[in-house]
């Protein structure tokens, strides 16, 4: 797995942070099929053009209005999957719940409060968490240039 330079700058509870799925398609090779896992199998099937491949879908950012490509599994999973009843629950584990969280609302980039706030968390680990060393499930930081 290829790294890249960790930032200089220490994330904090106001640090927006999103599911980097650039990254996390180039550090994990299994990460289409994890993603697959999350789909129940009525969806698999429902779906199954759109995500065997990697079909692009137009996402339209419901903020900006910019139309971006999105993989064809991630926007299954972000409009239809995680808005299902149970989808996150308070038994989830921390990280896991994080993840599910950001597919829940499109991937909007939250902050550590937010995410705390959302999930009935407290704060410190979550930023201990996810500003470690490691990276999970492409959960990053937002850096500005």
């Amino acid at each position: 797995m290829t790294e890249s330079r960790p930032s200089l700058v220490k994330p904090t509870l106001d640090t927006l942070y999103h599911i980097d799925f650039e990254w996390w398609g180039q550090n994990d090779r299994e990460w289409r099929v994890y993603l697959r896992s999350l789909l129940s199998p009525e969806e698999q099937e429902r779906f199954g053009e759109m995500i065997d491949g990697e079909a692009q879908v137009d996402w339209p950012d419901p903020v900006t209005g910019e139309v971006t490509q999105v993989d064809g599994l991630q926007h299954i999973l972000i409009t239809h999957t995680a808005q299902q009843e149970g989808f996150l629950n308070p038994q989830t584990a921390l990280v896991e719940a994080i993840f599910r969280l950001f597919l829940k609302n499109g991937n909007r980039p939250m902050s550590i409060n937010e995410i705390a706030q959302y999930l009935n968390r407290p704060a410190p680990p979550i930023l201990k968490t996810l500003s470690g060393g490691r990276v999970y499930k492409g959960l990053r930081p937002i850096l500005k240039a």
